[in-house]
């Protein structure tokens, strides 16, 4: 059991509402709530000292703030960590947002890229947050590489697949290249490349290159091991990350503070500083995944909000994800259901391609 779970188990009904009151009527309107306002929806009739006695407890469990002088409350970051964990409603997903988000899938759903920066959109116009797309890596069989030299110190892989899609990719290879170690290390992989993807060929090209190396001279070999680009970038699993809507949230932010916050988020996420912290929530299985705050290094600094899922293959291997970024201010319940639809159905139009 978690340290919030815990607490909420401890809190009676009567400070359990007061609680769920506080922070659906912060999610809603973005302000502190009173009181007196809660003695007007309470079920309970109490009275305001009452639940200002209530809510101070609540706030000595680090569960709610009191900003500035205000006599109301919003949740702290642990506060809303509890809410969604335990007593979060998370409604059906609305039928005109899923008629937008078909209607956007829909059309040439082929061009798996242009699919990924229409969901992105969609899902940036439905949240009025910003939205992120994972794109996944070309997972077709290879059919033929190749290498072609470019300078002393930079050449160019040549990555045709057997749908047709082809890939070119810079690398720096070992010194001392000739075209004969070209063409050798060339016919090495693709004897052990073809009919593989990339992803396959990366788990076993170590083992290969090891038992197939007295196939290869020196330079071939160091060609091979330093330079095939195929997997130069190990780790990154990802074609690119798609952000839509960033005005969305610069609208939201009034304070000069928060705005270089914000831009700083966006500035990381276009240099791909610290995305691997991105990346790794896809591999927790699948699923809707909340983090707030400072419980992600890569938005701790923006005070903002995730909500992301990740996608699968036919296989059920994970290949992507989406999500939306938003002010801890969320409407969880809503957008919740919005990103786990949309995952699932990008997922399945990939697979349908497969």
């Amino acid at each position: 059991m978690t340290d919030t779970s815990k607490i909420l188990t401890e809190l009676n009904a009567r400070s359990r509402e007061v609680f769920r009151r506080v922070v659906e009527g912060y999610l809603e309107s973005g302000e502190p709530v009173g009181s007196r306002t809660l003695t007007r929806t309470l079920s309970e009739k109490v009275s305001a000292a009452t639940i200002r006695n209530v809510m101070q407890d609540l706030e000595y469990m680090g569960l709610l703030d009191s900003p500035h002088v205000s006599a109301g409350r919003i949740p702290t970051q642990r506060g809303l960590r509890m809410f969604v964990d335990g007593l979060l409603e998370v409604s059906e997903l609305d039928a005109t947002d899923r008629e937008k988000i078909d209607a956007t899938l829909g059309a040439n759903s082929r061009d798996v890229g242009s699919m990924l920066d229409r969901v992105g959109s969609a899902l940036s116009g439905l949240t009025a947050g910003a939205s992120l797309v994972l794109a996944p890596k070309h997972e077709a069989a290879i059919k033929h590489v190749e290498f072609v030299s470019l300078s002393p110190d930079r050449a160019l892989v040549v990555l045709v697949f057997a749908d047709g899609h082809v890939e070119n990719r810079v690398f720096h290879p070992p010194m001392g290249q000739t075209p004969s170690s070209l063409r050798e290390a060339a016919n090495f992989l693709n004897a052990i490349a073809e009919g593989r993807t990339v992803s396959e060929l990366r788990e076993s090209f170590e083992a290969e290159v090891k038992k197939r190396r007295q196939e290869l001279n020196d330079l071939a070999r160091d060609f091979v091991e330093n330079g095939a680009a195929i997997w130069e970038n190990e780790g990154d699993r990802y074609e690119r990350l798609i952000v839509r809507g960033r005005a969305n949230l610069l609208g939201l932010e009034q304070e000069a503070e928060g705005l270089e916050r914000i831009r700083n988020l966006f500035d990381d996420l276009e240099r791909k500083r610290d995305i691997a912290e991105f990346l790794e929530l896809t591999d927790e299985g699948e699923g809707v995944r909340i983090f707030i705050g400072s419980e992600n290094k890569l938005f701790s600094l923006s005070g903002s909000s995730l909500v992301v899922s990740p996608y699968m293959n036919a296989d059920r291997k994970i290949i992507g994800a989406v999500g939306v970024i938003g002010p801890t201010r969320l409407n969880y319940g809503r957008i919740v259901p919005i990103v786990d639809y949309t995952a699932q159905l990008v997922g399945r139009l990939i697979s349908d391609q497969g």
